[in-house]
Formats: C-alpha cells, sequence, structure tokens
C-alpha cells in the first residue's frame, strides 16, 4: 500500500521533530512515517550520505509520497538536490513540500509540464544552494567575530534560527506576507516584520549567534 513518509533534518534545538510534524499535518498531510535525521548538518552531507537519509533510498517505491518541509532537506547544494529528486521521480516517488505547497512528479508525460518541472526543480535547487553558502558564509563571519574579540556583546539572541530567517527571505523574495510567513515558519509577525524592515540588520545579529 503507498505510504506518505516525512523526512526531517534535526540540526539545532529549534528544528524539532514535533515542529516539522506539526507543520506537515497542519498542511494537510496524512503521515504514515517519520524518519529523521539528528545533529546532521544540511550544508556539509549529502542525503544519501545521512543516515537515515539512506533509509529513504531502501524504503521508498513507487507510488509512495515523501513530504519534506523544503527542498534544502534534500541536498547540500545543487547537485545533490537536483540528483535527489530525480532519483526519487524515476522511482515512482511523488516529492511534496510544506513550504510553498510544490510537487515533483515523475509520472507526467507531457513535454510542456516536463519542462516546467524540470526548470522549477532547478530553480528551487539553485535557492537551497544559495542559502546553504549563505549560512557557510555567515557562520564563518561570526566565528571570526568571535576569535578577534572574546568579549564581543552578542546582544539579545534573535528569536529566530539560521534556517527560519533563509525561508523568510526566501517567502518575501517570493511576495508572501507576513501573516502567511508566520503561519509557515512558526515565527511571530513582528520577528518577520523585523527582518524585512532591517534585513542586513537581522542578519549581522543573527551570524553573531551562529
Amino acid at each position: 500500500m503507498p505510504k506518505t513518509v516525512l523526512y526531517a533534518r534535526v540540526s539545532t534545538t529549534d528544528q524539532t521533530l514535533e515542529h516539522q510534524r506539526y507543520q506537515a499535518e497542519a498542511a494537510g498531510f496524512k503521515i504514515d512515517k517519520v524518519i529523521a535525521d539528528n545533529g546532521v548538518s544540511g550544508i556539509s552531507t549529502r542525503l544519501a550520505e545521512r543516515p537515515q537519509g539512506k533509509r529513504l533510498y531502501d524504503m521508498l517505491a513507487a507510488g509512495d509520497t515523501l513530504v519534506v518541509r523544503w527542498v534544502d532537506r534534500l541536498g547540500r547544494d545543487y547537485r545533490d538536490v537536483s540528483d535527489s529528486i530525480r532519483h526519487f521521480m524515476d522511482e515512482g516517488v511523488v516529492i511534496k513540500t510544506v513550504i510553498n505547497g510544490m510537487t515533483f512528479d515523475g509520472s507526467t508525460k507531457d513535454p510542456i509540464h516536463q519542462a516546467v518541472r524540470d526548470a522549477l526543480i532547478a530553480f528551487m535547487a539553485a535557492i537551497a544552494e544559495a542559502q546553504a553558502t549563505a549560512t557557510k558564509e555567515a557562520q564563518r563571519a561570526g566565528i571570526a567575530l568571535a576569535k578577534s574579540d572574546p568579549r564581543t556583546y552578542r546582544g539579545r539572541k534573535p528569536s529566530y534560527s539560521r534556517m527560519q530567517f533563509n525561508q523568510v527571505v526566501t517567502l518575501l523574495n517570493a511576495g508572501a506576507g507576513a501573516s502567511a510567513i508566520s503561519a509557515q515558519t512558526g515565527l511571530t509577525r513582528q520577528s518577520i516584520l523585523r527582518i524585512r524592515n532591517d534585513r542586513a540588520g537581522a542578519e549581522r545579529a543573527l551570524a553573531l549567534w551562529d
């Protein structure tokens, strides 16, 4: 019987498995099984090299649905995300995202639909890599700052994580409103508006705590 599997990656304390499952179910998904990698870096480890990521390749079959919070869960960079999506589509698995409600289905035979789907895969994979690159650069900047002056006052810790910041920026760029972004990320409208109104300042504050 076809099954719906949620794959979650939990790398920080605020990316809880319960929160990711709640968001998926709130979006209308009926989850049969949850597969989660804990403490695994999404910006340095390929999906196929993660302990539980490997399981997806063995357990998913034609007719199954793979649910992820967003496409960045499926790889560390452009090629990894693209290859993962195409592998599962070739196996007859439908991939769906909680954020933006995207669907990647390899069953379509219409060349126009295929072209649109492939372009969307490339675009979303590129965004995922751009976010990963931004995260690594911000982490390096934060480490460099801390090393230059260990007494540096970092201020109040931001109410959002690096992942949430990247998601807010992505959704803002897509034209989403603060209320809609709040519902998808779990952040308050005030936090979202703070990022929207001073993105550079929000980025600097976050870099101090990465």
